[in-house]
C-alpha cells in the first residue's frame, strides 16, 4: 500500500490533471472558434490525455486499495489576447506539471514507497515529451502568428497521428 503522504499528494495531482483537462478544453474551443481545426484537434487531444492521466492515477490508487478523493478544480482561463497566448499558457502548465510530478517522485522516495516511485516513472518520461512538444509548438505559433495556414500545416504534419503508448499505466474505466 502506498504511503499515506503519497496518497494525499496523488489525490491532489488528480485534481491538477483534471484542471489541465479543462484548460486544454478551453484552448481547443478558442481555436475552434477561430476556425483552426488542427490546433483545436491538438488541444482536444491534449485535454483527453490529461483526463487519462488523472484516471491512470485513480486506477493506481484503486489497484493499491488506497482512498481516491477527487478534489475540486479551478476554472480554466477562457479569454486569450491572441493565438499565441493559449500555447504559452500550455507550456507554463506543462512545466508546472513537471515540477509536480518530480515532487511526487521525491515524496515516494522519502517514504521508501518503491511501487509508487516506479508508477511515476512513466509520467516523468511523459513530461519530457510534453514540454518539448509544446515548446516546439510555441516557437512555430510565435513565428507564424500572421500565417494561420502555416500553423495548421505544421500541426497536421507533426501531430496528425494518434500514437498510443503501450507502456502507459492503465486508465480507470477502460478495459
Amino acid at each position: 500500500m502506498p504511503a499515506p503522504r503519497f496518497v494525499d499528494q496523488l489525490n491532489l495531482q488528480i485534481g491538477r490533471e483534471l484542471a489541465a483537462h479543462n484548460q486544454y478544453l478551453s484552448c481547443a474551443v478558442y481555436y475552434d472558434a477561430l476556425t483552426m481545426p488542427r490546433m483545436a484537434a491538438f488541444f482536444y487531444a491534449q485535454a483527453a490525455e490529461e483526463r487519462d492521466h488523472a484516471l491512470m492515477m485513480v486506477q493506481y490508487l484503486l489497484d493499491t486499495d488506497s482512498e481516491v478523493d477527487i478534489p475540486a478544480v479551478t476554472a480554466p482561463v477562457s479569454g486569450f489576447e491572441d493565438l499565441v497566448a493559449p500555447v504559452a499558457l500550455a507550456l507554463e502548465q506543462e512545466r508546472q506539471v513537471t515540477e509536480q510530478v518530480h515532487a511526487l517522485v521525491r515524496t515516494a522516495r522519502e517514504e521508501h514507497d518503491y511501487a509508487s516511485e516506479q508508477f511515476l516513472q512513466w509520467f516523468v518520461k511523459e513530461q519530457v515529451e510534453e514540454v518539448a512538444t509544446v515548446s516546439d509548438l510555441l516557437a512555430v505559433v510565435s513565428r507564424n502568428r500572421e500565417d494561420i495556414e502555416d500553423i495548421e500545416e505544421y500541426v497536421a504534419r507533426e501531430h496528425g497521428d494518434d500514437q498510443s503508448d503501450p507502456t502507459a499505466p492503465r486508465i480507470a474505466g477502460v478495459g
